[in-house]
């Protein structure tokens, strides 16, 4: 993996535990379900529309015909499960919005699940981080032919597109399901509910380790959930902290990163992902599209990550959606972040080293603010990136925040997002079930006794025989 000031709204936000008992301006509690009518809802405007096909532009151009696979970056043949998703955020999107035909999607889906159901998956228990996009080779991060271990917060991304589109099209649910069918699960969720990610490291035996941070880990699990596993630990905020920015409390994850080898970063993505696919809902929530969210705390963060940046902009004059994005260059990724270690407004690579010189109005940032809130400032953003493109490769990644220029890449998923956060705009969130649904192969598998066993699987009680 990587990875407001709106209405006049001011009641008391209560009901998600202590924690959560104080004052918003912006988000109403409605019995157990919080409200907050902000988003942007309605048919794409012509520029809208133009927008949507240019970012598909990217998807046509890096598009691998021998394994139905999408390249990460321009031009560069790998790909890793976060981004993978991102391409199925971007075809489904493509064709709601009448971009693409229904054939050309199902011969791009089916290629994808075809090579998703025949890769060779890392020590046979899951796909590996990242796999060759044009003959579907596990390989490390130099696109080097390898095992590398595999990630839990890009597989929790992945399994959250895979719902989606059964859900959506349940022509495909026999082939998704025996996807992660072939998958074992016993070492990436613990009895706890703790996700885990593997490493494999030259000359060491594989660790698992603790993986996610707040915002990422818990919209992760959500995937799992949706599957049916049992994500407790990982979908709590807890441990976390608040920093005053700009008057407003912001969360951050209090895990010491000098102790875990991991970071702490607070970022737009994994809230704006959370609202456009899953409604800011739990994963038992399967109601329709509504301003209604059923996970409050998530709403709550979402809204204060949106307010403080908004702020910024008023008290500094410097646009800023900040999340993590990637460069042209070396160390080509960083994390453009509202607060990590310790420090605000503070860019840096996976290694931990400042560049300050790298922070940038990311595109897809800029975007899902516009979608999710609408306002005088995300007004600004959308004129600010929305034009931010080359007609035959896609949506840049973004603008330096210093002035010197675009970041001169193109990504499946910054590409692949801005069309999911424009089809959102027309049809609401992007999880949506069909009435009296047939029970699916996976489903029958958690209930069957027999078979997968050994594979960690949810396991449903059995239903009563009839006599």
């Amino acid at each position: 993996m990587r990875y407001i000031s709106i209405g006049l709204l001011g009641l008391v936000l209560a009901g998600c535990g202590n924690k959560y008992n104080h004052f918003s301006e912006d988000i109403v509690e409605k019995k157990d379900h919080w409200v907050t009518p902000m988003a942007r809802q309605g048919k794409l405007t012509e520029k809208e529309m133009d927008m949507a096909r240019i970012a598909w532009t990217y998807f046509e151009n890096n598009y691998q015909e021998s394994t139905g696979l999408v390249n990460a970056v321009n031009n560069y043949p790998s790909v890793t499960w976060w981004d993978a998703a991102s391409y199925l955020a971007g075809m489904t999107s493509a064709y709601e919005l009448g971009i693409i035909e229904k054939e050309e999607f199902d011969i791009r889906l089916i290629k994808f699940l075809t090579t998703l159901n025949t890769l060779d998956l890392f020590k046979g228990e899951l796909p590996n981080k990242a796999y060759n996009t044009q003959n579907g080779a596990k390989v490390d991060y130099g696109n080097q032919p390898g095992e590398i271990g595999y990630s839990a917060l890009d597989l929790g991304r992945l399994l959250i597109w895979l719902h989606i589109l059964k859900n959506r099209y349940p022509e495909f649910a026999t082939s998704i399901d025996s996807v992660v069918l072939r998958w074992n699960f016993c070492n990436v969720v613990d009895e706890n509910g703790t996700m885990f990610g593997a490493l494999l490291e030259n000359g060491k035996p594989v660790q698992y380790l603790q993986e996610g941070r707040l915002g990422y880990e818990e919209y992760a699990a959500k995937g799992f959930q949706l599957w049916g596993f049992d994500t407790t630990q990982a979908s709590m905020p807890e441990p976390y902290g608040t920093i005053n920015l700009y008057g407003y409390d912001i969360p951050y994850d209090t895990r010491d990163p000098r102790k875990l080898k991991a970071h702490s970063y607070v970022v737009t993505e994994s809230y704006v992902l959370d609202a456009i696919e899953l409604g800011w809902d739990l994963t038992t929530d399967k109601s329709p599209h509504d301003t209604s969210y059923s996970n409050g705390w998530m709403a709550e963060f979402a809204l204060n990550i949106y307010r403080v940046q908004e702020e910024r902009y008023k008290q500094t004059g410097i646009i800023t959606a900040r999340t993590e994005h990637q460069l042209a260059g070396a160390p080509y990724f960083v994390y453009d972040t509202i607060y990590t270690d310790g420090f605000a407004w503070n860019t840096i690579s996976e290694n931990g080293e400042f560049l300050p010189q790298y922070s940038a109005v990311a595109v897809k940032g800029a975007m899902g603010m516009w979608a999710l809130w609408d306002t005088e400032y995300t007004d600004l953003l959308f004129d600010h990136v929305s034009n931010l493109y080359d007609r035959k490769k896609g949506f840049y990644e973004g603008m330096f925040e210093n002035g010197t220029g675009l970041i001169n890449t193109f990504t499946s998923n910054n590409n692949g997002i801005t069309l999911e956060i424009l089809l959102f705009k027309e049809q609401g969130k992007l999880l949506t079930y069909k009435e009296n649904a047939v029970p699916s192969l996976w489903e029958k598998a958690l209930e069957s006794p027999f078979g997968y066993e050994g594979q960690c699987l949810p396991r449903k009680p059995m239903k009563p025989s009839r006599l």
